[in-house]
C-alpha cells in the first residue's frame, strides 16, 4: 500500500517568503520521478521550476495558477510506492530531499504517465490534505533568523518550529497571553509585519488559504475594506480534497477603484523593482554627471574585431571591459555603505549588473568576476543571462551580488537619463543611443557618432572629483580604444 506524502512550497533562498503559482507541470494522477519539476513559480527575484523530491502518484494539487502562496504551504501530495497501473515502470519510493533546480539525482525524470485509481491509494490519502495544513497552520521554517533576530528554538535546516500560540512572538508581533482561540494560522514573516504595520488584528481575520491559513491577499483586501469604512467579510476556509485541485481565491486589485480606474498589483517582480528602486532614492544621496563622447572609433574598433573572424563581440561588451578598467582606477564606485556601521565597504571584485527589460519587467542580471572576463567572455555571458532573462529562468543567485551596473538605455531611442542606483550599490554608468551628430574633430566640423553617458553616484562613497574622473576616463576610451591598452 503506498504512503501518502506531502510535499510543501520550498525555501527557495535570498529571503523569499512567498511565491506565486505561474503553471502548473504534472496533473493529479500523473506518475513523477524523483526530482521532476512539478509546478513553475515566480517569486520577486526569478522564475523558479520546483521539483518534487517524492517519487510516486500525484494525489492532489494546492492552489491554481495565479495564486500567491507562503514558504511551507502544501503544494501537492504524492501516492509514494504505488506502480503504474500498467507495470511499465517504477516510481522509487524514496525522496532525494532536494528542492532547488539543478540539485538532486542523475537521472533523467521519468516520462509523465496518468494513472486511473481503482480504489483510494490508502486510507491516509483522503485526510493528507487536512492534517498537513492543520499541521502547517501553527509551522514555518527554522532556515534562518527572522528581522534579524536569531530564533531561540532554532533547529537544523529543514526542521519546523512553533510560529504562533499563547505567549510566543514572530516578528514582533505577540499573539498575547491568556489568548484561548490559539495560534494566528499565518506563517509568513511578510504577512505579520503587513498586520503589524496597518494595526490590523490577525485574529479578527479567517483566511482563505488552506485550513484557514491566512494569506498576503487576506490582509490586504481586509485593509481596502476598512479604509471604506465598513467591516471586512470574512473569508471560508477551502475544504482540502484530496486528489483534485484546490481553488484559491484571485487578488481582486479593482476593490477600490473609481469608475475609469485599472488598478494593477505591485506585486513579484515587478512589486521587487518597485521596492528596490523606492529604497535607493530614499536612502542614497545620489548624484549625477554627464558628457558627450565621441564613440566613432570605439564602432570602427568593433567592426574591425567583428570583421577579423571568431565570435562576435557586442558593443555591451566593449562598454563592460572599460567599465572594469575604469573601476580598476576609481575603486571607490566599486562598493556598498554599510549605513547601520558607518563604513564603506570596497570590493577587489567586479560584479556587474546591467539592466534588460523583459515582458515581465525590468531585471538586472549579475555577471560574475566581469573584471577577470575578456571582450569574448563577456559577449558570451550578457547573451546567456539576457535570454534567460526573456524566458524568465534567471535564479534568485544571477540577479544579486552586483558591486556595479551598467544601463544601455540608448536601445530605447533615448539620449540620457538620471539613472537610479541599484540599492545597495554606490554606482550606475548608462548609456544613451550612438547616434550621427556635428562634432568638431581635429579642428574641424564633421558628422560623428556621439553617445551620452551618466553616472549617477553614492556622494557618500566619493566627491565629484572621483566620479567625474571615472567618466572622464569612460569618455576617453570610447573615442580612443586604445587607451585600454595601457590595461591589458
Amino acid at each position: 500500500m503506498a504512503q501518502v506524502l506531502e510535499f510543501k512550497l520550498p525555501d527557495l533562498g535570498e529571503g523569499l517568503t512567498e511565491a506565486e503559482i505561474v503553471r502548473w507541470l504534472v496533473e493529479v494522477g500523473d506518475v513523477v520521478a524523483i526530482d521532476q519539476p512539478v509546478v513553475e513559480v515566480e517569486t520577486a527575484k526569478a522564475m523558479v521550476e520546483v521539483p518534487c523530491p517524492y517519487g510516486g502518484v500525484v494525489t492532489a494539487r494546492f492552489g491554481e495558477e495565479g495564486t500567491e502562496l507562503p514558504v511551507g504551504a502544501p503544494l501537492i501530495t504524492v501516492a509514494v510506492g504505488e506502480r503504474p497501473a500498467s507495470g511499465d515502470g517504477d516510481t522509487g519510493s524514496g525522496g532525494s530531499g532536494n528542492v532547488l533546480v539543478g540539485y538532486g539525482t542523475s537521472e533523467a525524470p521519468a516520462r509523465r504517465r496518468r494513472v486511473r485509481q481503482e480504489r483510494p491509494v490508502s486510507g491516509a490519502s483522503a485526510t493528507a490534505g487536512q492534517a498537513g495544513a492543520a499541521g502547517h497552520a501553527g509551522q514555518t521554517r527554522a532556515a534562518g533568523p527572522l528581522n534579524g533576530r536569531a530564533d531561540a528554538a532554532a533547529s537544523p535546516a529543514g526542521a519546523q518550529v512553533r510560529a504562533g500560540g499563547p505567549g510566543t512572538t514572530v516578528n514582533g508581533q505577540a499573539d498575547g497571553p491568556g489568548r484561548d482561540d490559539g495560534p494566528v494560522p499565518v506563517i509568513s514573516p511578510l504577512v505579520r509585519r503587513l498586520a503589524r504595520q496597518n494595526g490590523l488584528d490577525l485574529r479578527e481575520l479567517t483566511g482563505s488559504g488552506p485550513d484557514g491559513l491566512i494569506l498576503r491577499a487576506d490582509v490586504e483586501c481586509a485593509l481596502r475594506v476598512a479604509g471604506q469604512g465598513v467591516t471586512a467579510p470574512s473569508a471560508q476556509p477551502h475544504p482540502q480534497v484530496p486528489q483534485a485541485v484546490v481553488p484559491q481565491p484571485a487578488v481582486v486589485s479593482s476593490a477600490t477603484a473609481a469608475p475609469g480606474e485599472i488598478r494593477t498589483p505591485l506585486k513579484g517582480i515587478r512589486g521587487a523593482v518597485a521596492d528596490k528602486l523606492a529604497r535607493s532614492r530614499r536612502e542614497i544621496p545620489d548624484a549625477t554627471c554627464w558628457v558627450d563622447a565621441d564613440a566613432t572609433e570605439l564602432m570602427r574598433a568593433r567592426a574591425a574585431m567583428n570583421a577579423a573572424g571568431g565570435p562576435k563581440i557586442s558593443l555591451l561588451a566593449l562598454l563592460a571591459r572599460i567599465c572594469t578598467a575604469a573601476l580598476a582606477r576609481f575603486p571607490e564606485l566599486n562598493s556598498t555603505v554599510d549605513a547601520e556601521a558607518r563604513e564603506v565597504v570596497r570590493f577587489d571584485h567586479v560584479h556587474l549588473g546591467f539592466a534588460a527589460q523583459t515582458d515581465r519587467g525590468l531585471v538586472v542580471p549579475v555577471v560574475r568576476d566581469a573584471h577577470a572576463r575578456d571582450a569574448e567572455s563577456l559577449t558570451a555571458e550578457f547573451a546567456r543571462l539576457t535570454e534567460a532573462g526573456r524566458t524568465g529562468r534567471l535564479t534568485p543567485g544571477e540577479l544579486t551580488g552586483g558591486t556595479f551596473t551598467l544601463n544601455n538605455y540608448g536601445v530605447f531611442g533615448v539620449d540620457g537619463s538620471t539613472p537610479i542606483i541599484n540599492h545597495p550599490e554606490a554606482a550606475m554608468l548608462g548609456v544613451g543611443r550612438i547616434v550621427p551628430k556635428p562634432w568638431v574633430h581635429e579642428g574641424e566640423l564633421a558628422v560623428r557618432q556621439v553617445v551620452q553617458l551618466s553616472l549617477t553616484f553614492d556622494h557618500r562613497v566619493c566627491d565629484g572629483g572621483v566620479a567625474g574622473g571615472f567618466l572622464r576616463y569612460v569618455a576617453d576610451c570610447v573615442e580612443q580604444p586604445a587607451v585600454l591598452l595601457r590595461t591589458l
